[in-house]
């Protein structure tokens, strides 16, 4: 499913990924998320967040498209609404393959619709998007914005994920605890959700994998950015497969794609994770894992020979 290294490809055939978060107190995890995409190769990686934050994540690095879009409520301008707000943001999508929904996003109320309103344009459009943190507080809060979507992936923590189960009344200390990620997602009607842990259980609702590659002993806030970041660069791989813009068998379909770019997110996460620690030791910090990103990729996919 990974794109060969081709002459004949232009810019942005190899995915135009945008992450939705940012607000004026988490810079960090947004630039975590779209810097992770960029290193795993993506063409063009966006963040579209408050003004506030978008000053910040400029100066962390000039290879981000920053759009401050975004809004918190306290921040809205007169001449502002709820809806230019969100029509701003919409009016991005059709430049996109994917979008990431909530490194830094907060709870802010206006935030959280302006993110709502994305989504529901996004599965009118076919847009495959992530969610995580304050993402998932609308899948949680909101569960009919994401039921029955098949293009779309859930990364809950183990809090995250206790909190999803309650809203489908599931008893996560009841029954077989490598069954709770399949319920779950049978729950919400075939999303895909990653539920992070010692073991990352990755599941549909029909079929179930399980990523236990060795990661760092280290647990820092923010390494779940990496993995959206991973999983918004692999997504756009797969759509550039499924369009078919290099020779390929075409044997795959895109249930199995969207599961193999599941997986593979979280097993270059993991092995991104091993390195960083590997080399920082305790003292590992989110930010560790960006510069290991490619690393991480070879050691788990690996490069292949281009065929001009």
């Amino acid at each position: 499913m990974i794109p060969p290294m081709l002459e004949s490809f232009h810019k942005g055939q190899l995915g135009r990924v945008a992450v939705i978060g940012g607000s004026e107190d988490y810079t960090g995890a947004p630039y975590f998320s779209a810097m992770a995409s960029a290193k795993l190769g993506c063409d063009m990686s966006h963040v579209i967040c408050e003004p506030g934050a978008g000053a910040v994540i400029k100066t962390y690095s000039p290879n981000l498209m920053v759009h401050p879009y975004m809004r918190q409520s306290k921040n809205l301008a007169s001449s502002e609404s709820a809806d230019t707000i969100a029509a701003e943001v919409i009016g991005m999508l059709s430049r996109l393959h994917v979008i990431v929904i909530g490194p830094g996003l907060g709870r802010d109320r206006l935030m959280q619709d302006t993110c709502a309103r994305v989504i529901h344009e996004a599965r009118k459009k076919g847009i495959p998007f992530v969610l995580d943190a304050d993402g998932l507080f609308l899948a949680q809060t909101r569960p009919e914005l994401v039921d029955g979507c098949r293009e779309c992936i859930l990364t809950p923590n183990v809090v995250e994920f206790g909190r999803l189960a309650k809203v489908k009344g599931l008893d996560v200390n009841e029954g077989d605890p490598t069954e709770l990620c399949s319920k779950l997602a049978k729950a919400f009607g075939g999303v895909t959700i990653i539920q992070k842990g010692a073991k990352d259980y990755i599941s549909n609702g029909t079929h179930t994998m399980v990523s236990e590659g060795e990661g760092g002993l280290k647990r820092s806030g923010g390494q779940g950015d990496t993995l959206t970041g991973c999983l918004a660069t692999l997504l756009a791989y797969r759509k550039a497969y499924l369009d078919n813009i290099w020779d390929h068998e075409g044997d795959m379909s895109p249930a199995e794609t969207l599961a193999l770019a599941a997986y593979g997110g979280s097993a270059i996460t993991r092995e991104c994770s091993r390195l960083a620690f590997k080399e920082k030791g305790r003292s590992l910090q989110a930010g560790d894992l960006t510069e290991h990103v490619h690393q991480a990729f070879l050691n788990v996919v690996g490069e292949r020979e281009s065929k001009l």
